[in-house]
């Protein structure tokens, strides 16, 4: 790549955070299911999400330049197979997710970035004054819009996890830090024999029986609320950690695996879901989500060897490390 080839690649990726926002934007509106019927105007679909018709038209034609949508010689806007992907009701939505990544106090952090690199510290509270979960708890309805985006994250991953992993060996499965239980859902959906721990914060988990009724498997999950870092119910021969150590450091995650260790059967595995980092100039997805920890939850992603260390400090013992897809890989370990 000759050098000026390579200066305009370099600012086409410093302004793809304007890409974001503006897919961020349109998914909070709604415009991918306002015409996935057919086709719509900038004004039309103005009138259906309350917004100035030539400003949305302007929206409209820069998301059609990236192929998210589709412009016709009529000025009217149609979904590419790309932006069917923001449909709420799409198999894999990526809605609730963009909408998340567009909320203003999640850019705020961001915007801290520096600060992290600089001094080791969290971008989250120094833009924020507070931690991100103490930030979700006094703001209920940025909770409410993360819970989403990790649900749908969740049922993305599912079919990938249970096509790398038998989950039908256990009788109880308990998945602490679970959300409402999107994954534990299609887990018990999957493997009719087991039954399952939901375990999260009390407003975490005030609505996941809902969820697992229209799973039709509630009869078989009992939602349990408390604090992982106090206690865990005893007696699961399989529990599940997904995306919960990145969130966290060291210490943090040893105090946790070691309410695990005391909690699962001695014969029991524990499964951890996580993105494995991968070596030097490969992986940019894990990696970025690495610099998303820093900025955020004050974690981190981590190597397979570095899993292997922190899984031994709580007694545990790593037996097998699968990729599950591009996101996500299962570690799974034992009691030693």
């Amino acid at each position: 790549m000759d050098a000026r080839t390579a200066a305009f690649e370099l600012i086409r990726m410093v302004n793809e955070y304007r890409v974001s926002q503006a897919i961020s934007v349109a998914a909070m509106l709604g415009i991918a299911d306002h015409i996935k019927d057919g086709k719509r105007s900038a004004t039309e679909l103005a009138g259906l999400t309350d917004t100035h018709p030539r400003a949305l038209y302007r929206l409209l034609r820069a998301l059609a330049a990236v192929g998210i949508l589709h412009e016709g010689n009529d000025e009217r806007f149609s979904l590419t197979p790309l932006g069917g992907a923001l449909r709420s009701d799409a198999e894999h939505s990526v809605a609730a997710w963009a909408t998340f990544v567009g909320r203003p106090y999640y850019r705020q952090a961001w915007s801290e970035l520096l600060h992290s690199v600089q001094t080791g510290e969290n971008a989250f509270r120094k833009a924020h004054g507070k931690g991100v979960w103490d930030y979700r708890i006094d703001h209920p309805e940025e909770s409410a819009i993360f819970d989403r985006a990790m649900g749908a994250f969740s049922r993305g991953v599912a079919a990938d996890i249970l096509a790398a992993y038998d989950f039908s060996l256990f009788a109880e499965i308990m998945d602490v830090g679970g959300g409402r239980g999107f994954l534990l859902a299609e887990i018990l959906a999957a493997t009719p024999g087991s039954r399952g721990i939901l375990f999260d914060q009390p407003h975490v988990v005030a609505t996941a029986g809902e969820l697992m009724d229209a799973a039709e498997v509630g009869g078989r999950c009992k939602i349990v609320a408390g604090d992982f870092l106090a206690a865990l119910p005893e007696g699961a021969d399989a529990i599940l950690l997904k995306w919960i150590l990145h969130d966290w450091d060291d210490d943090t995650n040893v105090a946790l695996l070691k309410n695990c260790r005391r909690a699962i059967r001695a014969d029991g595995r524990l499964l951890v879901l996580e993105a494995v980092l991968s070596p030097p100039n490969e992986g940019a997805d894990a990696k970025f989500f690495d610099l998303n920890m820093l900025v955020g939850p004050d974690g981190q992603e981590r190597t397979a060897e570095e899993y292997r260390s922190l899984l031994a400090k709580a007694d545990f013992e790593v037996t097998d490390i699968i990729e599950a897809g591009p996101h996500i890989s299962i570690v799974e370990a034992r009691p030693r």
